[in-house]
């Protein structure tokens, strides 16, 4: 049994490449990770470090912290001083967050390629990540799949998301870069699920 009481049923897993987020391994045969965000205004530093360390001490193995502006992007490094586990920097919309928050520490970010325009700005990122041995983890939502992807399937569905995903890993590959993690998420969880399927 584990902690929480529910005994561990052997599944099967997809055999994929280990990549680390700071000391963190992930992939292969690694057990799986446990990954909290916090709900802090990540520009305040001291509430955002306890934070990290609350859920740390929880068992807690990465934490993602909201970085909505620069003020957030220079928090981060006065953070990642005070904190015991990797810290991943999540971005949405502008490509100087994620440089920014890879200068002050970030052991990886989250972006959603949907949201973020522009290939310059995507070499941008792919480029001080490799300087910074950082992954990227590529966050597809159903809310904002690129136009052209939507045309084709109509709306939103599973297949649509996967789409997008793997353009954006075809895309990060072409760029040299393999340090990702995907995740796929809609409103309606079905959906969800048969992306994931």
């Amino acid at each position: 049994m584990d902690p929480i009481g529910v005994s561990h049923i052997p599944y099967p897993r997809k055999k994929t490449r280990i990549i680390h987020v700071g000391e963190v391994p992930i992939g292969g045969d690694s057990p799986i990770v446990v990954q909290s965000m916090t709900n802090t205004d990540t520009r305040n530093v001291e509430a955002t470090a306890r934070q990290v360390k609350r859920l740390a001490d929880a068992g807690c193995e990465i934490v993602r912290l909201a970085i909505p502006d620069m003020d957030a992007a220079s928090a981060f490094s006065q953070i990642k001083k005070r904190t015991p586990v990797p810290l991943i920097a999540d971005i949405h919309f502008d490509p100087r967050l994620a440089v920014a928050s890879l200068e002050a520490g970030a052991d990886g970010i989250r972006i959603n390629p949907g949201n973020i325009r522009g290939l310059k700005g995507i070499e941008r990122i792919i480029k001080k990540a490799k300087e910074r041995d950082a992954v990227i983890r590529i966050g597809i939502n159903s809310g904002s799949l690129p136009k052209h992807v939507l045309a084709k399937h109509g709306h939103p569905t599973p297949e649509a998301m996967v789409e997008s995903a793997l353009e954006t890993i075809a895309l990060f590959e072409s760029l040299d870069f393999d340090r990702i993690k995907v995740s796929l998420k809609s409103s309606n969880v079905l959906h969800t699920i048969s992306a994931y399927e």
